[in-house]
């Protein structure tokens, strides 16, 4: 008695133009062969290129190949430009994690893609062919032995034919970092292809420091890390002295002896409060100036950001550019002939839920390589 008080009291409630809806039977809802409900594989869905998110986190879902077995003879897998993942962080001197950038960097890119509203061009759909060789394979628990294996893995990847011949046999690659040891590795390789290069040194740190200063000179194994790799590669002869900071804030541990061998190591500072100064116009002309009409290295340690902008990364100095700054001056550099280029410490454990710091690597490294397909180089460039 009580529930037919109850049903009777709900049909009241039910909207007038509600009551007269037929719903069809269950068995009508859930039968394959209704013409009204088709099956999955009579509908012309793509599911090759339909996703954005399917197959590898490659950056910015581009074509993976293992560039250290596949066979380049038997199949076309040569490329113009590849991405190279080195996952290596025991050469920080503070916060660890960027063993991760790749992945974190990978992820990051996973939307990029398209035509650019500032250059109107799309370098994803250029005379390039872009690859992702993975990440090189580095182990975690010998320094000397994990560098030697990124030497060799630059050495592999560098070492096809490019698959535009007609520009230059070789392949550039942009490295994604791992802390900034890993930039050295890429200058031996670069200098073995293409000789001594300006590198434009984006950073808030000077990494400079000799190895007795920066590495206590308790051994050579402690002497190479982040903070001194531009040292060693300048005592390699891998780099020219017309070299440059962009970025520069951290302090320095010797008032005038760091300076001095700054200098000696080739290199200019631009810091990041003379962007306040003399504005993107000026730093970018600075740049340019400084380093001439030499074929150049760029390498964007992510902590030239402020923090603000890129928190995950382990050496955060407050004082740095916005994400905005640094792709303008960095689109503003078109024209250079880039033979090679990294985006370095980022640490994705420290980062935001909304992952501010490996989305701003991506566009980095996005805008770098939309310098290297501006200006194809040649091999008598």
């Amino acid at each position: 008695m009580y529930s037919l008080i109850i049903v009777a009291a709900s049909l009241l409630i039910i909207p007038a133009y509600a009551r007269d809806i037929v719903f069809p039977p269950v068995a009508a809802v859930h039968n394959p062969s209704s013409h009204q409900y088709p099956l999955a594989h009579e509908d012309p869905i793509d599911i090759v290129t339909g996703s954005q998110f399917s197959g590898l986190t490659t950056f910015a879902n581009l074509p993976y190949l293992n560039c250290f077995v596949d066979d380049e003879s038997t199949t076309n897998n040569n490329y113009d430009i590849a991405f190279l993942g080195a996952p290596f962080d025991t050469g920080v001197t503070a916060r660890p994690g960027a063993r991760f950038g790749p992945k974190g960097i990978r992820l990051g890119s996973r939307r990029l893609g398209g035509w650019s509203i500032y250059t109107g061009e799309n370098a994803f759909a250029s005379w390039a062919k872009l690859v992702d060789c993975g990440d090189a394979p580095l182990t975690w628990l010998d320094n000397t032995v994990a560098l030697k294996q990124l030497d060799m893995a630059h050495k592999v990847v560098s070492s096809r034919r490019a698959n535009s011949t007609h520009l230059s046999q070789i392949p550039r690659i942009i490295t994604l970092g791992g802390d900034h040891t890993t930039t050295l590795s890429a200058l031996r390789s670069t200098y073995e292809n293409w000789g001594p290069v300006s590198v434009i040194h984006f950073d808030s740190h000077i990494d400079t420091w000799d190895p007795k200063v920066l590495g206590g000179g308790v051994s050579h194994y402690a002497g190479v890390n982040h903070g001194t790799f531009l040292h060693l590669a300048h005592e390699e002869g891998l780099i020219r002295n017309t070299s440059i900071h962009v970025g520069i804030r951290a302090p320095v541990v010797r008032p005038k002896g760091d300076i001095r061998n700054d200098l000696r190591c080739g290199f200019e500072i631009i810091t990041a409060r003379d962007l306040d100064r003399f504005g993107v116009s000026g730093l970018v002309e600075q740049i340019k100036s400084r380093v001439g009409d030499s074929r150049v290295y760029i390498s964007v340690d992510i902590d030239v950001l402020d923090p603000a902008y890129a928190p995950a990364t382990g050496t955060a100095e407050p004082g740095g550019f916005t994400t905005r700054e640094l792709l303008t001056i960095l689109d503003a550099l078109r024209g250079m002939p880039v033979i090679g280029a990294d985006v370095v410490e980022v640490a994705p454990i420290y980062d935001t839920a909304g992952e501010t710091t490996t989305l701003a690597a991506a566009e980095v490294a996005n805008s770098l390589l939309a310098l290297m397909v501006a200006r194809p180089v040649g091999g008598d460039e």
